[in-house]
């Protein structure tokens, strides 16, 4: 009995997970893979994944992103080889200490269409302009504490 009760209460509070409230609201299902393929410049998007790269401009800063599957709650999770690289760009100087390569992120905007990123040659990536820029807390679960070993001399 107690185990139906605590799988109910799992599937309870899972279904209670949303998104943060600056990254709610109603966006394409399209992934940056897709928007290489067809001109889908002026959609609504939220899209994120993992840091690479962050380059400050002037008046703006824009981020180098290894897109990444979304949870429920917006935040990205797991390696994916078929989400495909993007560009998000937002007016304002963002700190390259903060935003660091590894950290994940997740951006909500407009698709501006698909430009040339200069890393090896130049490639083509999606870009979007971003609304909110959501730089997700360090998972603890990373940050791992490994016992020292009895052998050690």
């Amino acid at each position: 009995m107690n185990r139906v009760l605590i799988a109910t209460a799992a599937l309870l509070l899972s279904g209670c997970v949303t998104a943060p409230k600056p990254l709610q609201g109603e966006f394409a299902a399209i992934g940056p893979r897709q928007a290489m393929q067809a001109d889908l410049a002026g959609e609504r998007v939220r899209w994120g994944g993992r840091l690479l790269e962050l380059v400050r401009f002037d008046t703006h800063t824009c981020f180098l992103v290894a897109g990444e599957p979304l949870g429920d709650d917006a935040r990205p999770y797991g390696r994916s080889p078929g989400q495909g690289r993007f560009l998000a760009c937002r007016a304002g100087a963002y700190d390259p200490a903060v935003f660091a390569p590894g950290r994940h992120v997740t951006f909500a905007g407009t698709l501006a269409g698909v430009e040339v990123h200069e890393i090896g040659g130049g490639f083509r990536l999606p870009r979007v302009e971003a609304d909110v820029v959501y730089l997700w807390p360090e998972d603890p679960g990373d940050a791992r504490v490994r016992p020292g070993s009895p052998y050690t001399w």
